[in-house]
Parts: C-alpha cells; structure tokens; sequence
C-alpha cells in the first residue's frame, strides 16, 4: 500500500514538476521557495488585502528587476531631494550639474521621477543615463518631462518597494534638501549601511552655496543623538556634508578607486580591490584597523571556492578578515584607507561591481 504524503510534501512534490515543466536550472532552490510560498498562502487563510499586498509586491519587484537588469553592472547613483524645489532655487542647478558631471565619468542617475530636485538631477545625466522609479499618488507626483515616456521608468504603488530599488541597484546617493520624504529616504539609506543590510557606499549631502540645511541636520544629530550615545561618532564617516560638487564627485569616484566590492563567505568577510596591497601597507593596514576584526588578522587571499562557483570577479585582488559585523563606520574608514594606498589605481576604476544590495 503506497504511503499518503504529508501536505508540504505534496506541496515539494508540485513545485518539483512546475519547475521541470518550465525546464528551470538556474536557482531551483529559490525559486521554489517562492512557488511554495504561494501554495502555502492558497492553502491557508490569509485574508484577501494581505494576498494583495504580497501579489502586487511581487510583481512590481520583478517588473522592476526585469528594467534594471540591462545595466546591472553599470555604475549607479541615487539622486535624492524634494520634489517642490524650484527651478530658480540654487539647490536645482546643483543638482543638475553633479549627475551631469557624473553621467560623463560613466555614471547613471536614478531618481525618484517627480519634479523639482528629481527633474533636475535627470536634466543633468540625458535621458539615456536616467533611471526614474516613480510613486502612484493621488496628487503632486506625476514623471517628468525626461523621463516620462522611457522604458527606464517604473512606477510602483508602494513606497516600501519603490525605496528598495532607489536603494538596491545604486552604487552610491547624493541627498539634496528636502522634506519628510527626502529625510525618511536619508535615514534609512545610513541605517542600512550602519547596520550592515546594504553594503558600504559613499552617502553625500549636498547644498547649494550658502546653504544650511545639513549643517543644521548635523548638529541636531550632534546635540541629540551622538552625545547621548544613539550614535557611534565613527558613524559621521558614513556621509559627507559639502557644498561643493567638485567634492561630491571626487567622494563619489574616489570611493571605487582601489575598493571594488565585498561579500561574506562563511565567516569571513571577503575585500576585492582593483591592485595588490603590498606587505608594508598590509601592516599598515592591521596596525591601524584590528579593531574591527573578531580575532586574526586582515590578510590577502586568492578567491574562494564560492566565488569561483558563482563566477565572483575572479580577476580582482582580495583580502579577508573576521569583521566584527558591528563597526560598519570603522568599516568604511577601512575603505577610505584602501583608496588612498600607494598601490591603489590613479583614478576612479568603473568597472561593475554588485550594488548596494538588502
């Protein structure tokens, strides 16, 4: 007599034919995480808004996916600020003038969509370097004329999915002034990267000349936050306040220019640089950062066997050390002092790297 199987064994057993159906080998195991997801809804009581909300997530996720993978290695920023910004405010021509300077390094702008600084930064980059992610309002939020008819626009009824992508696929943000939305988008982009769910990339804030709004941002975290301990003061390395477009661009290149990318490989944190650290920098580079590894020491290694099975930039150079997974402000220090290496490139290396991924 043949042995009933058990409901989630069922369940393997139909996503095992779907998946053989479609004829799928690549990332079988995740992919059926998601058919079993589904299933595991349809066969529970889950009420009818939540399936929504799962359904049309989903959706606008791989709609979105579907738009940016084309330029997965192509080096990004996020332009961030308010959308009420005036044409006639100093702010609007800053803005349009550093994705405008970037876009001629080989960097593309992604921003928002909307008007004032987002209209901006997309005049600056043409639309061939434009990425818009736009948000479906009742009011005020509607594409700009730059992008409004480009097949690099997605819009999304969510603002929960639509920040992921502003922040997923960019390799760095530039955050001009703005309002609530603009602050709530500054402090979760910091979070991510303070807490190690985004991996490092350079945060600036930018103004106009004269202006005072981050100055004004800066010391209330000062006063309120850092002197009360809500905040590590190594974490003030995380971003860069300036005025100064020639600075947020320098920031912006300099920050690739010897640092490439990282990834975990069990317990160890995996450093790929574009040149060799040296002995005598690799000590420097152990007297000056130890604090930040569990125990051991920063050395170099060749690439893992779970790098060479993904195909992991096999070219470039590595380091490896236990991070502590905590002092992600150290971390980007650590960075900043592989870019000014003897050995490091003599200028912004732009070859792709994996963005700043949850």
């Amino acid at each position: 007599m043949t042995e009933k199987l058990s409901e989630s064994e069922q369940i393997d057993l139909l996503v095992t034919m779907i998946l053989d159906q479609l004829e799928v080998s690549d990332n079988r195991d995740v992919l059926g995480h998601l058919l079993s997801t589904a299933i595991d809804m349809a066969a529970s009581d889950v009420q009818r808004l939540d399936l929504k909300i799962a359904s049309d997530s989903l959706r606008e996720l791989a709609n979105a996916f579907k738009v940016f993978e084309p330029y997965h290695l192509q080096r990004k920023i996020t332009l961030f600020g308010s959308a009420r910004t005036n044409p006639s405010d100093p702010t609007y021509e800053v803005a349009r003038e550093v994705s405008e300077r970037l876009a001629k390094q080989g960097w593309m702008t992604v921003t928002g969509a909307g008007q004032g600084i987002m209209q901006a930064g997309l005049e600056g980059a043409g639309p061939e370097m434009s990425f818009g992610v736009n948000i479906k309002l009742p009011h005020e939020q509607f594409a700009n004329y730059v992008i409004a008819n480009d097949p690099k626009l997605v819009s999304m009824k969510y603002f929960f999915t639509r920040k992921l992508m502003l922040v997923k696929e960019s390799h760095g943000f530039v955050v001009m002034p703005g309002g609530f939305g603009t602050l709530d988008e500054s402090f979760e982009i910091l979070t991510l990267i303070q807490t190690g769910k985004a991996v490092p990339a350079p945060v600036i804030l930018l103004d106009a000349k004269g202006g005072s709004y981050w100055q004004a941002w800066e010391r209330f975290l000062k006063q309120e936050a850092i002197s009360r301990g809500f905040i590590s003061p190594a974490d003030q390395s995380l971003y860069l306040i300036t005025q100064s477009v020639d600075e947020a661009v320098e920031e912006i290149v300099n920050f690739y220019r010897n640092y490439h990318s990282l990834r975990f490989v069990g317990n160890r944190l995996i450093v790929r640089t574009n040149s060799c650290v040296s002995d005598e920098e690799l000590k420097y580079l152990n007297e000056t950062f130890s604090d930040i590894c569990i125990e051991g020491v920063i050395e170099r290694t060749e690439a893992t066997p779970q790098e060479v099975a993904d195909n992991d930039y096999l070219s470039l150079f590595r380091l490896s050390l236990r991070f502590n997974q905590v002092s992600h402000g150290r971390l980007r220090s650590f960075i900043d002092a592989l870019n000014k290496l003897p050995s490091a490139a003599t200028s912004g290396v732009l070859a792709g790297g994996e963005a700043s991924r949850y």
